[in-house]
């Protein structure tokens, strides 16, 4: 029998890494919108906690300012005072591809022959580490270990005797990956989403002029409505407040990714036309119909769990109740790689409400379970607080591969679903019983259609090839 107690000591607690969240401001006279990039970073925060940066434009000179923390700790109105531009773009980070350190933040600024340019990216290159080689060999130097690095650097290489359009055309035909895009450069906005749209980006209008964002949710905070989503294989170009398109490349397989609807994006974002909140919360309902279990009170694992967890309240007629109160100012930051700061880290973020599980069978519900650390964890903190019984259920299905595509899942052989069976797993968290949602029910609730959907984490199936296995850089 395997001690799953003990392989997954040696496993992180923490669950997927967040990826990175973009945004970009055209409002044509308003020399302030580095201001409303820091107010779309805000909320876009969720997307990603180790770093920020903002770059504004001013008639072709870019100024900018990054650096590791919150958004709320890296600036301040002299600083953003200072960032002047009717053009600005904005980045919140987690690494997935290059180590956390303050060059790796974005946006990143290039100068080349013809001006400066700024982008901002969030995804992964599959290729990036051949390409970088190869520019290597031609002299090219690298200050960052990241692979937007390579993005901005082969269209500064293309832009001798091109359009910024004509040479991030001729990049993105040598590129291959998950990416979406935001750059500026002279007078233009432009907003850029991979064949497949794996990477969420969209467009919102505002009086004076336009936004992309990874999320919707940033336009009722900056007075835009959505209009759209970037199409896959489009490249949007906002010039003279007017948007051009350009398809630059056929649209591959579409392959939006699950994880935005299960975990990423916040509940108020729209997504290629479905809404995350009603698709969390059907994951939730169709949960409840494939794994039923007699029980007192359903519980979420705050906070991404909580609408699915609803959901399945709502359908198993199980009342709804909070079991956790969340510390919602504790972040990465105190997450050590330290033995007693890992034992430490679930119980500061989540104390149990002892008084809403004691002597009941509890239905725990939880968005996802990648490694299972925080799972046997939070199980035990329920149990220990006199939970008569504990059911988990997942409202995602089991996590079998890693993903390449810009979410920093962790090795196969340290994905907990990909080395043990079901009942095992159950047994080492110390759950009465487990349950997760099938991939044709999560399918089913996210609603755009099986073929439309990139569900490698869930089912090995990449939407494109993969010519290497690992997109990290070593420094």
């Amino acid at each position: 029998m395997i001690d799953i107690n003990q392989e997954l000591k040696t496993f992180e607690d923490e669950k997927f890494h967040d990826e990175c969240g973009v945004v970009g401001v055209y409002e044509p006279g308003n020399k302030q919108n580095a201001r409303s990039v820091y107010f779309g970073l805000h909320s876009l925060q969720h997307r990603g906690q180790e770093s920020a940066g903002i770059a504004a434009n001013l008639g072709g000179k870019i100024q900018y300012y990054k650096e590791m923390g919150l958004v709320q700790e890296i600036f301040n109105d002299e600083i953003i005072e200072r960032l002047q531009g009717d053009i600005a773009i904005g980045h919140v980070r987690y690494s997935t591809a290059g180590e956390s350190h303050a060059v790796n933040a974005m946006p990143l600024v290039v100068y080349h022959k013809g001006g400066a340019l700024a982008l901002a990216h969030n995804g992964n290159l599959v290729n990036a580490r051949i390409l970088r080689e190869e520019m290597q060999d031609d002299g090219v130097i690298f200050q960052t270990s990241i692979d937007s690095e390579v993005i901005a650097a082969l269209i500064a290489r293309h832009l001798k005797n091109s359009t910024i359009e004509e040479a991030i055309t001729r990049t993105l035909q040598e590129v291959r990956g998950a990416y979406a895009l935001v750059i500026t450069s002279a007078n233009k906005l432009i907003g850029v989403r991979d064949p497949n749209g794996i990477r969420p980006l969209c467009i919102g209008k505002t009086d004076q002029g336009f936004v992309l964002s990874s999320e919707s949710c940033v336009f009722p905070l900056l007075g835009a409505k959505l209009l759209r989503d970037v199409e896959p294989g489009e490249m949007i170009v906002i010039e003279n407040n007017e948007i051009k398109s350009y398809q630059y490349a056929k649209t591959g397989k579409r392959a939006s990714c699950a994880f935005e609807y299960v975990y990423f994006s916040r509940p108020d974002s729209d997504m290629d036309g479905r809404n995350v909140y009603t698709a969390r919360n059907l994951c939730g309902r169709i949960l409840a119909r494939e794994h039923p279990v007699e029980g007192d009170v359903v519980i979420s694992v705050p906070d991404s769990g909580t609408v699915a967890a609803i959901g399945y309240a709502k359908e198993s007629g199980i009342p709804y109740g909070e079991g956790f109160i969340k510390n919602r100012y504790v972040g990465r930051t105190f997450i050590q790689p330290d033995q007693r700061m890992r034992e430490l880290s679930v119980k500061l973020k989540l104390n149990v409400l002892k008084e809403n599980v004691a002597g009941k069978r509890v239905i725990m519900i939880d968005d996802s379970i990648v490694r299972g650390t925080t799972s046997v964890k939070i199980v035990k903190m329920l149990k220990d607080a006199g939970a008569k019984e504990v059911h988990v259920r997942v409202a995602s299905p089991p996590v079998t591969d890693p993903c390449f595509f810009g979410i920093d899942t962790p090795d196969k052989n340290k994905l907990i679903a990909a080395t043990h069976a079901i009942e095992e797993i159950r047994k080492g968290m110390g759950a009465d019983s487990l349950g997760y949602l099938s991939v044709e029910g999560m399918l089913e609730a996210i609603g755009l259609g099986e073929d439309k959907i990139c569900t490698a984490c869930f089912t090995g199936d990449y939407p494109m090839e993969l010519p290497e296995r690992s997109m990290k850089f070593e420094e």
